[in-house]
């Protein structure tokens, strides 16, 4: 499992991103694609494509990992 943390909410044109909050942890569903963009579930719990640009990575361990998954899908 991958996480991501919010760093920008800014650069999305017409589209919103009111599901996204400055400094939370996103899972990521789908890693970047050729547009530069990646796939996380975001404040809605549902999965939407968003520019990989808004997200800094963040290195978490696999258990600590585990349990943020457990906690983000409950």
């Amino acid at each position: 499992m991958k996480f991501m943390v919010c760093v920008s909410r800014q650069g999305m044109g017409g589209f919103s991103t009111d599901d996204l909050t400055l400094g939370r942890l996103y899972e990521v569903v789908s890693p970047r694609d050729d547009r530069g963009m990646i796939r996380v579930i975001d404040d809605s719990g549902e999965d939407y494509l968003y520019p990989a640009s808004l997200f800094a990575a963040v290195e978490i361990e696999a258990p600590v990992a585990a349990k943020l998954h457990a906690l983000l899908v409950a």
